[in-house]
């Protein structure tokens, strides 16, 4: 057993504004736009230099403002300073580092939020501010984690601040793992039982759907507020049905893989830098968020004690968990063995290689392949999503 920090952000809605909070969102650009300036010219990447080189005039500048707001757009600086470089070096930096947002970033010494009195207290030039915040249902999970980070974010709904919480959780060693395979339209689980778990999300057609309907948008209105209105409430659309759908199947899977202990999923951080298809394809490849999906499933499944690791992708959908030689493409998304004869959906056997990964990797004897399929006969039980499952060999 071993202990592990989840950290995850709420969102509170500030009721009302008060004049001196516009006026410190002003204050705090112009700090981080002087502080980006200074570190543009004289190429400093560090956040302790930075800090070390401004800290003074900053201070005899702004003598009010509370000392901790100039460690944090030292940070806010830094970090838009570096993303630069690496965006130059890519050849994708057009002209440079601005800092344009709304945003104010807080460290534990500038606010303190209740939950349970729905109080925002917040420290600002004129001394200490008590602000009154919107209560979520969700907030009351909460309740009794520690409170680290937040951001203080105005926009054209009203200002928010989004904390960042967390929590020291009892991870328990796994009994075995399930193998988690994640594809545009489906999530395909291999269960140490033997059988497989398919679930049809269609979360290609939501996101193509909504890509079209922007594309129509974009082609009818050229320009004008019209425009960009439209194109951010479908925006907002798409995010919230893809939300709710990606938390709905994180919690179905946790809860499929809860009595085995583990879960295991690939790690596909350098996908994007092998997407090279037709320009069609690579598009909605990209628009894809298997990050975010795969992030909700980690942090809910340690949340339950669960054991997630990732697991090199190389491979997975084309050798063969039997006996691991190359397989060849046997007809619509099917995959044959020349060498052992073992045939699958290539998504069935993603997930299976994902697992068998994961034992090795865990240190766990695996053993031998073909006695996983015999156990269950190989059967995949597909979910079209909110619909009943079917059986399938």
């Amino acid at each position: 057993m071993s202990l592990e920090i989840i950290k995850l952000t709420a969102k509170f809605n500030i009721k009302t504004v008060p004049e001196e909070l516009n006026d410190l969102f002003t204050t705090y650009r112009e700090i981080v736009n002087y502080l980006i300036t200074y570190a543009y010219e004289n190429n400093i990447t560090s956040f302790y230099r930075l800090k070390k080189e401004t800290y003074k005039s900053l201070r005899r500048e702004y003598p009010e403002l509370p000392s901790h707001y100039l460690y944090t757009a030292c940070q806010m600086a830094t970090a838009i300073f570096k993303s630069y470089r690496k965006r130059k070096r890519k050849g994708t930096a057009k002209s440079k580092p601005v800092f344009k947002k709304e945003t104010i970033m807080l460290d534990g010494h500038l606010f303190k939020i209740g939950l349970e009195t729905g109080v925002l207290k917040l420290s600002t030039p004129k001394g200490r501010l008590t602000l009154e915040i919107h209560p979520a249902k969700y907030h009351e999970k909460f309740k009794g984690w520690k409170i680290g980070q937040a951001w203080l974010i105005r926009t054209p709904k009203g200002v928010f601040i989004n904390v960042v919480f967390s929590k020291e959780v009892e991870i328990k060693a796994p009994l075995t793992f399930v193998g988690v395979d994640l594809n545009e339209n489906n999530v395909t689980l291999s269960l140490p039982s033997g059988e497989f778990v398919q679930i049809i999300t269609h979360e290609r057609e939501v996101r193509t759907s909504y890509f079209l309907k922007r594309n129509r948008i974009k082609k009818k209105l050229k320009t004008g507020k019209r425009r960009r209105e439209l194109l951010k409430k479908y925006g907002e659309r798409e995010r919230n049905r893809l939300n709710d759908l990606y938390h709905r199947l994180a919690n179905r899977i946790v809860e499929i893989a809860e009595k085995y202990g583990g879960i295991a999923l690939e790690d596909l951080t350098e996908i994007r830098d092998s997407i090279r298809f037709t320009a069609e394809i690579n598009g909605r490849l990209h628009r894809w968020s298997f990050r975010k999906l795969q992030s909700i499933i980690e942090y809910k499944a340690k949340l339950k004690g669960l054991t997630v690791v990732f697991v090199n992708p190389a491979f997975t959908s084309s050798l063969c968990p039997i006996c691991g030689g190359k397989l060849s493409p046997n007809g619509h998304r099917v995959l044959k063995c020349e060498k052992c004869g073992f045939e699958a959906d290539r998504d069935v056997v993603g997930s299976w290689n994902i697992s068998l990964r994961a034992l090795k990797m865990w240190g766990v004897s695996v053993p031998p392949e073909s006695s996983t399929m015999k156990m269950g006969g190989g059967k995949v039980i597909r979910y079209e999503w909110f619909k009943s499952p079917t059986n399938s060999g």
